[in-house]
């Protein structure tokens, strides 16, 4: 019998190509992500994940290396799904201003991570995972560039607009999204609403007639 393909994820994981293969690493996936909510990420171990999972343990180990590299692996889905959820709905506007594109993204990480209950575990309380905070980071310095491309594009910003700053903006955002949620499982909606405000003021600074127009 042939070895099963497999191609590699950011992380260096690597995924098989086989469709049986997939679902059963999102069965697994899935099964991890309800232990993260029921019992928290420090109680979550191999063993327990292939219990949940009703598989064996070697099974498991076939795809992932160690508790970490599920955790990882978690964490990428989820993003990836946020990554999606944010084109879709900055598709949806017609006349786009600064405003709009800083609460329309910010709400769409929020949509995501209210379907997404461990990722608030794992990523949003603690952090304590390095290999899922080095992502974070990554991910972070990709969404920015791409809405830094899509504020530049749409005639948004202005050019002292830089990287540099978008990507502090979705920094700022991503600490906020942090303090919101530490104590909430829902997100404490008075902060996320003040960190939208908080980070469209700073951008609006560097925003063009266009990105400042108001909808009449």
């Amino acid at each position: 019998m042939s070895a099963e393909r497999s191609h590699e994820t950011t992380s260096g994981r690597r995924v098989p190509a086989q469709a049986r293969s997939r679902r059963k690493v999102e069965h697994i996936l899935d099964a991890a992500a309800r232990l993260v909510v029921s019992q928290g990420v420090d109680a979550l171990t191999t063993r327990g994940i292939a219990l949940a999972a009703d598989v064996p343990v070697a099974s498991l180990y076939q795809y992932f290396s160690d508790k970490e590299d599920v955790l990882l692996a978690l964490a990428q889905r989820d993003m990836a799904e946020m990554d999606a959820q944010v084109i879709e709905d900055l598709a949806g506007l017609e006349e786009p201003t600064v405003a709009e594109l800083v609460g329309t993204t910010m709400r769409a990480f929020v949509a995501v991570y209210h379907r997404r209950r461990a990722f608030v575990e794992i990523y949003l309380r603690g952090r304590t995972n390095a290999a899922v905070h080095e992502f974070g980071r990554d991910h972070n310095a990709r969404i920015a560039q791409t809405l830094f491309d899509y504020a530049r594009e749409a005639g948004l910003a202005s050019a002292e607009l830089t990287a540099p700053m978008a990507l502090l903006a979705v920094e700022v955002g991503d600490r906020v999204f942090q303090l919101a949620f530490e104590h909430d499982a829902d997100g404490d909606p008075v902060l996320i609403e003040e960190g939208i405000a908080m980070v469209t003021a700073y951008l609006e600074r560097y925003a063009t007639p266009a990105g400042l127009r108001t909808k009449r």
